[in-house]
């Protein structure tokens, strides 16, 4: 709390399975180049923790894996974020009717840099790390897995080419079977590289061969 910078009104975490995994994490990107320290909680342990501590010092805790999250910005910075909204809010539409019910829904995303896109859950969901330690357990109570389960809203990076390359072409033809397949692998990346399990790899291999 005493190196936070000025206008930092939270405390940032990203709970995960090791340091490693979490420090490479997409959900760090903005957060590290605006200068924000992030604190990396692995043990199984700070799942449980940070859903009962909600602020520290007077900070509230927030999760850089969740959605809702707000980063401290500038007049400029946050005109060029309406402005991407406005751009691609024909290409999130056309990726949530692709998705359907694998998602809750698809925006513009405020927290990558170099990543295309990532999966955040809902606040009151598990996180993709709290699903893992969840499934591990022999004794988990399977309705409680219903309904805990993480709501997924999957963010684009508006600056990203291949974000760019799939707007251009949902632009020209919404319902090109290329740009299906194309939505599905990035769905399944982003599944991977924010901590969730894919549910069907082989379905996912049979994408990337027909490409």
């Amino acid at each position: 709390v005493a190196r936070m910078k000025e206008n930092q009104q939270d405390i940032y975490y990203i709970t995960g399975e090791s340091k490693d995994l979490v420090k490479q994490s997409a959900f760090v990107e903005r957060v590290k180049k605006s200068g924000f320290e992030v604190l990396y909680l692995v043990d199984p342990m700070d799942e449980y923790m940070v859903n009962q501590l909600k602020e520290y010092d007077g900070k509230k805790l927030v999760s850089v894996t969740k959605e809702g999250l707000e980063l401290p910005e500038d007049e400029e910075e946050k005109k060029a974020y309406e402005e991407d909204k406005a751009k691609f809010e024909g290409l999130c539409k056309v990726m949530k009717d692709v998705l359907g019910t694998k998602v809750e829904k698809v925006t513009v995303s405020n927290r990558l840099v170099s990543s295309p896109a990532c999966i955040v859950t809902g606040q009151h969901g598990w996180t993709a790390n709290m699903e893992r330690i969840m499934k591990a357990q022999a004794l988990r109570d399977a309705s409680q897995a219903g309904y805990m389960s993480a709501k997924k809203t999957l963010e684009i990076n508006a600056s990203h080419p291949i974000i760019e390359a799939l707007r251009e072409k949902a632009t020209a033809d919404s319902s090109d079977k290329t740009l299906r397949d194309l939505v599905f692998l990035l769905f399944d990346t982003a599944l991977l590289v924010s901590g969730f399990s894919m549910e069907e790899p082989s379905t996912f291999a049979g994408r990337i061969h027909r490409l």
